[in-house]
This record gives structure tokens, sequence and C-alpha cells, in this order.
């Protein structure tokens, strides 16, 4: 320890440099009110590929954000360099608010959220009628999420052309679900490309779906030629083989009709983050009769009130099946 003497001034004192500069430390983060809007497209590795401007910009998160993650269809707040010129690297500094999250875990029991894309108005489940087989375990678990996360869900059936669609659709017809069917003939003469781009306009929309159904082959017909992904094959039975998709891209359609954001395929969605009692507000129709339930009613127990409800003819006998079976998926694996 360095002793001075009693009247020490101020050349007997040293100052130890600071390595990082001298510059007294401050907990107020700059505002970045000069920032530029941009919307996420795409995250590989930490680099965040953003549209600013009609220009695509390759950013880093800035380290103020700390450990707040930008996800695909993130409004974001970028500064630095703008021109989209190779080597070029700006700065994301903000996340501005998100209207609507598709989450998922990697299992039920798994308590790791994954935010999926965010700022979507709707979601797609894309599912094949043959090879492989449908699952609507699978579908439920998606609607389950769409419902939790503010998305409207859409179906789109591929493959008619193996199988009719008429069973599957039956399961939903209650859930009063929009849906498009599909066939691999329709794909390929572009008529299937035009029925789901009606659905899609103006809006943004995530697919999802199982390996092999098909999805990324329907989002390259609806993309404009230089925007369309490699295609792999994958294996029906096994879901093994070429997965192309690895991660999230959000693509534009022809004409700024909407965007829609491939996601890579999944063979399974987890539901652990889910809150059972907001799945109720896809329900408008059954809603009310919850004011008589009792406290945190799962709503499949013999006090529940919306079995009052609909017994009074507020509400469909089959509306309120559908919500049941729905809230049982959070409870059960898509095995069983």
């Amino acid at each position: 320890m360095r002793r001075y003497g009693k009247n020490p001034d101020e050349d007997d004192i040293r100052v130890r440099p600071n390595r990082k500069g001298n510059r007294p430390r401050t907990h107020i983060r700059p505002k970045h009110e000069d920032a530029a809007e941009g919307m996420v497209l795409t995250v590989d590795r930490g680099r965040l590929t953003c549209l600013v401007d009609g220009r695509t910009v390759v950013a880093m998160k800035a380290r103020e954000l700390g450990r707040k993650a930008a996800v695909v269809g993130d409004r974001v707040a970028v500064v630095g360099d703008l021109s989209g010129a190779k080597d070029t690297l700006a700065r994301v500094v903000r996340i501005e608010g998100r209207t609507s999250v598709l989450r998922r875990t990697a299992d039920d029991d798994d308590p790791y959220e994954r935010v999926v894309v965010a700022n979507a108005d709707q979601l797609a489940i894309v599912t094949a009628l043959a090879d492989p087989e449908p699952r609507p375990r699978m579908i439920d678990r998606c609607l389950v999420a769409a419902y939790d996360g503010g998305l409207t869900p859409l179906l789109v059936l591929t493959k008619s052309d193996l199988a009719p669609p008429d069973k599957l659709l039956e399961l939903y017809g209650d859930l009063d679900i929009p849906y498009v069917v599909t066939s691999r003939g329709e794909l390929e003469d572009g008529d299937a490309a035009g029925m789901v781009r009606a659905e899609l306009a103006g809006k943004v929309t995530a697919f999802v779906g199982h390996s092999g159904v098909g999805k990324t082959t329907l989002v390259n017909a609806l993309v404009p030629p230089e925007r369309r992904r490699t295609v792999g094959h994958v294996n029906a039975v096994t879901g093994r083989g070429r997965h192309t998709t690895t991660s999230a891209l959000a693509l534009p359609l022809p004409d700024d009709e909407g965007w829609v954001v491939d996601t890579p395929g999944v063979r399974s969605f987890g539901l652990h983050h889910v809150d059972p009692s907001r799945v109720i507000h896809a329900f408008p129709d059954l809603e009310p009769g919850t004011e008589n339930c009792p406290r945190a009613c799962s709503h499949d127990e013999p006090d529940c009130g919306l079995d009052a409800w609909v017994a009074e003819g507020h509400a469909d006998p089959a509306r309120l099946y559908s919500l049941r079976r729905l809230l049982a998926t959070r409870e059960r694996r898509e095995g069983d």
C-alpha cells in the first residue's frame, strides 16, 4: 500500500490508467433517436440480416441490449453503416414491442422457450394428407401455440392427389379455421400457389410443419424465383434426410403482397411455455361462460361453468369439445 505524507498534493497521487479510457462510466443508454427502422429477415450465428429502407443490411446486436435476442420478424432500430455494401456491419440498438410471438419448446418437459418468429399475423400449418401421414396431435399443438401467441391459424393441406382431405377437415370443422387444399399437380402448374397466396395477401405468415410435408416446396412456389430455397429429400417414415431449411427466413411475396416466414421442419412442438388459460381467447362464443367457472378452472372438471353455458344454448357442444381437446394437448404427448 502506498503511503503519502501529511499534506499530499496532486503530484504525489498516481492515477491507475483505465484500459478502456478514462471516461466516467454511466448507466444512461443512448436513445438513438436517429436510428433507422428495420425488419429482421434471418438470424445466423449472431448476425442479423435486416431489411432497412429497401436494402438488405447485416448487423450485430448492440451490447447494451444484454441478453435480449432478436428473432425473424422483429422490428428493430439500426445504426451504423446502412449501405448494405459487402463486408459492412451495422448495429441493432433497439428491439421494438411485439404484436405476436410464436414460441415452442423442444419438449413438454423442456423449460427453455424458443421464439420462432415475431409479429406474424397468421400461422400456416402445413400438413400432408399422405406420405407422410397426417398428425392431428401436431396440428393441435400448433393451433394452441398460435392461439397463445396471438396468431390466426390457417390449415394448408398438401398432396390431396394421394388422399382425400374430408376426414381431417372434419376434425377441425367446429373451430372455423380457414384452409386450403392443394395437390402436387396444382403446385406444378401454379394453381396451388394462387390459392394459398390469396390467404396471405397483406399479412406476415409463418409456415410451420412436420419434416417432409412439402412446406419449403410450397413456399418456393409462392415467392419470386430469385428468393427460392434449396429443397432436400426427407424420408417420410423416419424423418431423416437432408433438411435444407435450418433457420427461419422471411421472404417477400410478389408485388409487396405480404411476407412468408419459412421455418425449419419440426419433429415435435413442445408446449411447456403455454398458459392454458389463454387458449380460451380463441373461443369468443365460450369465453363469457367462464364467468361461472371456479377459480383456476381447467375447463374440464365437474364444476366447470362451460357445461351449463353450452346446455343453455349459448354455444355448440362441438365447440366445447374442441376447446377441451386442444387444452388436453398441453398435458399429452404427440405420440399418445
